[in-house]
């Protein structure tokens, strides 16, 4: 900002224009945040309202969720699985806010960087700030994709019963716990969970079989590829290709490449629940929740397929027609 030389008689009048100028500096360099907040309220792990168990989220309404932290419709999702067994949701929630307050301390420690040279950040304070947290997840609390979860070179894809054996792969507490590992069902989660404690307009987003996490206010749109070291990002068109191709009927059908809503999140989370009590041979409940699956998202028809697959799979049959056969499409 060009500052304005002013001159002056009394001294007191010239301190006090240069606070004004200040505040209003520091309100400029903040407005495309306070502008984020208009689309993502900032939310608290210690809401007195917190629902508890799962048929109490399945039964709140559009606005209680919109209400609710991500981080508890997700790790919610996660009890009773195979993997949750050790799962700790309030020291998991004080280690987000943890890990919320330690961007905040770095991104202002490092803010002054953008305002004097905002062309080495692509001129994006949205960008800036991304790469504060990458940097801060990354390197201070060593959260990473799972080199166990990766997809090999040759292009063969993990079966589902091994690739959801474990909800620590799957849902936010691998990352809140040791071993700060997890994947694309739940990297992208945790930078969102994190940027709305910030109060960053921070949203979840779905392209097939995946997952990222998108910075949505009305001045600027980032996407944010979660499962890859440092910060990385990409337009919509990179994810109509990889790390699956879509047609244009898959994109408005499944709504990929729009920001979930509340409860298209809450549908997620369910899915991939769906998925890990398949995993476990756990069919009858792996029904009931893909059944809430499909009244959260009726608009997709892979998830009605699934829900009739996993009806099928509910009922008696032979040893040999157990096996679930979908692929795990993971990265």
């Amino acid at each position: 900002m060009r500052w304005l030389v002013v001159q002056a008689s009394n001294r007191l009048t010239c301190v006090l224009l240069a606070m004004s100028l200040l505040l209003i500096a520091a309100w400029v360099v903040t407005l495309d945040v306070r502008q984020g907040l208009a689309t993502g309220k900032r939310v608290s792990s210690t809401h007195a309202a917190l629902p508890l168990t799962l048929p109490r989220l399945l039964s709140m309404t559009t606005g209680e969720l919109g209400q609710t932290d991500i981080t508890l419709l997700n790790l919610i999702c996660a009890t009773g699985l195979s993997g949750s067994e050790n799962m700790h949701m309030p020291a998991a929630l004080a280690k987000l806010d943890q890990m919320a307050r330690q961007v905040k301390t770095e991104t202002e420690r490092h803010l002054r960087k953008f305002q004097a040279h905002p062309e080495e950040f692509n001129g994006s304070e949205a960008y800036f700030r991304m790469l504060c947290m990458a940097t801060v997840l990354q390197q201070d609390f060593g959260i990473r994709y799972n080199p166990s979860r990766a997809k090999p070179s040759d292009g063969v894809i993990e079966p589902n019963e091994a690739f959801f054996a474990d909800a620590g792969d799957i849902f936010l507490h691998g990352l809140l716990g040791p071993p700060r590992t997890g994947t694309c069902a739940s990297l992208p989660v945790l930078y969102v969970a994190v940027g709305r404690r910030l109060g960053y307009p921070m949203k979840l987003v779905g392209a097939k079989n995946h997952l990222f996490a998108r910075w949505e206010s009305e001045r600027e749109r980032l996407n944010i590829e979660a499962t890859t070291p440092g910060l990385t990002t990409f337009d919509d068109a990179y994810y109509r290709r990889w790390p699956f191709l879509m047609t244009p009927e898959e994109e408005r059908s499944e709504r990929y490449l729009t920001s979930l809503s509340p409860a298209e999140e809450l549908s997620v989370f369910l899915s991939l629940r769906t998925q890990c009590l398949l995993a476990a041979g756990r069919r009858e409940e792996a029904l009931a929740s893909q059944e809430q699956v499909c009244r959260l998202a009726p608009h997709s028809a892979t998830q009605r397929e699934v829900l009739h697959r996993t009806r099928r799979q509910a009922k008696p049959l032979e040893r040999s027609e157990q096996r679930n056969p979908q692929t795990a499409l993971n990265l």
